[in-house]
């Protein structure tokens, strides 16, 4: 399921126009984007828990050439599932 679809699929739930339901989405997504940029924590129930966690520097390789490079530190996205989904993915 892409995008796309899950617009279509809002749509077809909240009826009115497909340019709300897009902005439905969009906000949703936005907002999930920069609580986790501020470095906050988003809790969706039944759903799970998005998250930001540090990745230490480390050395790595290019692939090409063999070189060892440093990659710095950085912060990436985290994702726990909820109970709730685990169980219905099973």
């Amino acid at each position: 399921m892409n995008k796309a679809e899950i617009i279509e699929k809002v749509h077809g739930v909240l009826g009115g126009t497909k340019a709300d339901a897009e902005r439905a989405v969009e906000t949703t997504i936005d907002s999930i984007v920069d609580a986790l940029r501020a470095g906050d924590e988003v809790s969706i129930a039944g759903l799970g828990i998005f998250s930001t966690k540090m990745r230490p520097a480390r050395q790595g390789r290019n692939p090409r050439t063999g070189e060892t490079i440093q990659i710095e530190a950085m912060r990436v996205p985290k994702f726990r599932a909820a109970k709730g989904l685990k169980d219905a993915v099973r």
